[in-house]
């Protein structure tokens, strides 16, 4: 799935956003926003602002996107990962106030001279590895590493971007992803497969291909054809120019290896000899530090951050972002088994009146007059699992009469509730 943004020229008139940036030439188009550059009232920082056009927002899995990017973007504190400042919103607009790459794509400077030298190819590498070995440590999978989301800072420093298809914790099903996505030519081979893969090591295959691409000018698998470039990726069917250093090599391939049981990872890259040799910490952690202050993946913490977003309270609240929407839920954090949660919800359910239908994949439906309620069970953490409580039809009804009795009787399996905006807990 394309998800860059089209580099653009054109300048459009200039105007003030809300009072607080002073906008100005359009940097990028997608198929619902649009990136500007801007400066900032206030201070005079040169900032870039992606404009979402509301109206163009056509699905919920957009809307999960949007979201998605602007938490993991909040989380992710690192010199080489893009910094969001604000998000502000109108009733037709949504404004993500982010860092500014002034020297634009990385794509672009390849596309320009054809390749890298090694040193410099091996120098942008490096800032990746940290970058995605730190979003790693943080249960985060970026899941479409390409050129286009490469940027270059004013020093020309690599930072990451376009995190609006990367996976959250609580997006793991027996500690796996299942969703495909992300662009076919960087794609690891068991995402397209549509298997249960690790997005990590999903992340490592895509580097590999980053890395053939700085080398070489061109991609390691193309064709026009997606089933004979499969094809191709599954049988490791590609050349290297004869420019490519031997030690580079190797790198390429334990990281293009479509086994993700064998392919060689992200902390392994960064033990090998060719990674390490000139290695850089002018603008990004170096591999000293990395060792000493980098904590490895917390459930815990990482539950506690999971809930941070989900709950909306980080600070960058995104609950009104969607208000067109009309929808409705209610959630909860729950340690008892999924087992359980679904006996206590269909026991409880039974009791209140309504009509209880069990379905596949942990989720449940409930009915009762004109009221519909969907009841999703997904496991964040070993042992923590959110309940989601969808209100899928008849919405007054549920907030004005039913609510009360079901939130009372769920007392004894709740941990925690997540609703408007707080986190309220027995």
């Amino acid at each position: 799935m394309e998800s860059g943004l089209k580099p653009l020229n054109r300048t459009p008139s200039m105007e003030v956003l809300l009072g607080k940036y002073q906008l100005g030439r359009l940097l990028g188009r997608g198929s619902f926003a649009k990136v500007y550059y801007a400066k900032s009232l206030g201070d005079g920082t040169s900032v870039a602002i992606k404009v979402i056009d509301k109206t163009k927002i056509v699905s919920t899995i957009m809307e999960s996107c949007i979201v998605r990017e602007v938490s993991v973007m909040r989380k992710l504190q690192h010199p080489n990962i893009i910094k969001i400042h604000e998000v502000m919103a109108t009733k037709t607009k949504i404004f993500l106030v982010m860092e500014y790459a002034r020297g634009g794509e990385l794509f672009s400077k390849i596309y320009r001279r054809g390749r890298l030298a090694e040193p410099v190819a091996r120098q942008y590498f490096q800032q990746l590895v940290l970058a995605l070995h730190f979003c790693h440590n943080n249960g985060i999978a970026h899941r479409d590493i390409k050129p286009q989301n490469l940027l270059l800072d004013h020093e020309g420093n690599l930072k990451v971007s376009d995190f609006g298809l990367s996976a959250l914790p609580e997006q793991l099903k027996d500690g796996l992803l299942h969703t495909a996505c992300g662009t076919p030519a960087y794609t690891a081979p068991e995402v397209v497969g549509r298997r249960g893969y690790d997005g990590a090591k999903a992340d490592a295959w895509s580097c590999g291909v980053i890395l053939f691409v700085f080398l070489a000018g061109f991609l390691p698998f193309d064709d026009s054809n997606l089933v004979v470039m499969y094809r191709k990726i599954h049988r490791r069917e590609f050349q290297f120019p004869s420019w490519i250093s031997k030690p580079a090599r190797r790198v390429i391939c334990r990281l293009l290896d479509p086994d993700p049981e064998t392919r060689m990872s992200i902390e392994a890259v960064m033990k090998v000899d060719w990674f390490k040799k000139s290695f850089q910490s002018k603008s990004c952690i170096s591999l000293r530090e990395l060792d000493v202050t980098d904590t490895k993946f917390d459930p815990i913490k990482t539950v506690t951050n999971a809930f941070h977003i989900i709950s909306m309270s980080s600070g960058l609240d995104l609950s009104g972002l969607f208000e067109t929407t009309k929808r409705k839920e209610k959630r909860f954090t729950s340690t008892a088994s999924a087992e359980k949660i679904v006996e206590r919800m269909t026991e409880i359910g039974g009791e209140l009146g309504y009509s209880v239908q069990r379905r596949k994949g942990g989720t449940m439906g409930l009915e009762k007059g004109r009221l519909v309620l969907l009841v999703e069970v997904l496991e964040v953490a070993p042992s923590l699992f959110l309940v989601e409580v969808k209100v899928v039809d008849g919405v007054i009804e549920f907030e004005e009469i039913y609510w009360g009795d079901l939130r009372a009787s769920l007392e004894d399996i709740v941990f925690a509730w997540h609703n408007d905006g707080m986190v309220s807990e027995f």
